[in-house]
């Protein structure tokens, strides 16, 4: 490995350190950045004949120009791994943070990392019990899908991030571990979060990026904690859940650097190629062919303002498989998690559902729950206008049905895990409370075997 020592700083502006052209250095080289105190990490993110540009992770506050040199390493941001990355907690830049000493005797794998060739890819099926019935009967979550989380500013996004990183498992398999990665979160979170997730002992590789660490940290991070679920994933043949929150910070320091580099900003300021980076991350996830294990991705991402239009979610919802939206309104009214139904989506349920799968009427239940919450948002909108005095017999069945929906079947205590059994033997006792001719997704076997013994 070449050690090239250079100086020569032309000028420093924000996270970007910008050098005199250099000859014999690479794109995304590791660079250290020489002064007093420890050495600071950088990489190289442009060159040219003329110039060279550094982004230093640790900021370049306090550094002066005239007494800077880099140290070119001649390699790319790279992670040791081993079996022992179990159990361990890192931080943003993949360096030990639980005192318990590097990593030794493993590989050096280059954190970038590869998106999946899609003629590799296996079509996910297997189902993956995060124990909300919200999440499992409706929008369910499959083994090796991309499933983000759409939240907002004070929703309890952590804590549902939390659960089922505690809770979530692959149904009758037992080598299932979790990569849970905080990007640009706060003491008090990366607190709670490696207190409530140490019940998952060596299943579990954390990653924390603090609030009050570099922006450009950030960007680093989630590559390093989806370096490690390949590892665990396609070295060690591990099924592995990536929770990353939140992808929103990730994507403000992209915007950040776009900013420092000069480049012209697209919407709401991110750059360009928002679409094409995130993808670089989201498509890293999935089954290989020929491989034992998998990655399975559940990106956090607060809306700002709740604007699902804005271009992180927008960009994410075009990328992965589905979104799981959380409500601000369900949240108001003390109803845990505070999922919406109607707007989340997981476009591979219907594959990954039913016979051989979950249960066989699944597909039926989950159908008829849908078709009934959205003709009781319809009468709520009706009696907003009307009346509730001018509602007929059915109109106020579908009232009653959505009130208990709301608290018993999305709304569960803190500590509650349900298997997908309990969700939809849940399911069929609301649904026994409509009118035979609201439920017409489901079929007579059904009716009978399901619904009549709870009316």
């Amino acid at each position: 490995m070449s050690l090239l020592e250079h100086s020569g700083v032309i000028r420093i502006n924000g996270p970007i350190l910008m050098m005199k052209g250099i000859e014999g250095i690479g794109y995304d080289e590791v660079v250290e950045i020489l002064t007093e105190g420890s050495p600071r990490l950088g990489r190289v993110i442009l060159l040219s004949k003329e110039a060279t540009m550094i982004q230093v992770f640790e900021g370049t506050e306090g550094l002066v120009p005239a007494t800077v040199r880099a140290r070119f390493t001649g390699a790319p941001l790279e992670m040791a791994l081993s079996p022992a990355i179990l159990g361990r907690t890192f931080d943003g830049l993949g360096r030990p943070l639980d005192g318990s000493g590097p990593i030794y005797g493993g590989l050096q794998r280059n954190v970038n990392g590869q998106p999946m060739n899609p003629m590799a890819r296996v079509y996910p099926r297997d189902f993956i019990n995060t124990g909300f019935s919200s999440i499992d009967v409706l929008t369910t979550l499959i083994r090796g899908q991309k499933l983000p989380i759409f939240s907002g500013n004070g929703l309890p996004h952590n804590r549902l991030a939390i659960q089922i990183a505690s809770q979530a498992k692959l149904m009758g398999e037992d080598n299932f571990a979790v990569v849970f990665a905080g990007v640009g979160i706060k003491h008090d979170d990366a607190a709670a979060f490696s207190s409530h997730l140490s019940q998952r002992g060596t299943r579990l590789v954390m990653f924390q990026n603090l609030a009050d660490d570099p922006v450009i940290e950030r960007i680093a991070t989630p590559r390093y904690a989806l370096t490690a679920a390949e590892y665990l994933a396609f070295d060690l043949g591990m099924h592995v859940l990536v929770i990353i929150t939140d992808i929103t910070s990730y994507c403000e320091a992209l915007r950040e650097l776009s900013v420092s580099r000069g480049e012209i900003p697209s919407r709401k300021g991110y750059p360009s190629y928002l679409y094409s980076d995130l993808a670089s991350l989201y498509e890293r996830a999935g089954v290989l062919k020929g491989k034992e294990g998998s990655i399975t991705l559940l990106p956090i991402l607060t809306m700002p303002n709740d604007d699902i239009t804005n271009p992180v979610p927008d960009q994410t919802g075009f990328i992965t498989e589905g979104q799981v939206v959380l409500s601000r309104d369900l949240d108001a009214r003390g109803i845990y998690p505070p999922i919406n139904p109607l707007p989340s989506l997981s476009r591979l349920m219907k594959d990954g559902i039913g016979k051989g799968y979950t249960r066989e009427d699944h597909p039926s239940v989950s159908s008829q729950l849908f078709a009934c919450y959205s003709r009781v948002q319809e009468i709520r909108a009706l009696a907003e206008v009307v009346g509730r005095d001018e509602l007929g017999e059915e109109d106020w069945a579908y009232l009653a049905f959505g009130e208990e929906f709301e608290k018993r079947f999305i709304g569960q205590r803190q500590d509650e895990n349900r298997d997908i059994e309990q969700s939809l033997d849940m399911a069929w006792k609301l649904l026994a409370r409509l009118p035979p001719q609201a439920l017409t997704r489901i079929s007579m076997d059904e009716m009978e075997k399901y619904i009549q013994p709870h009316r």
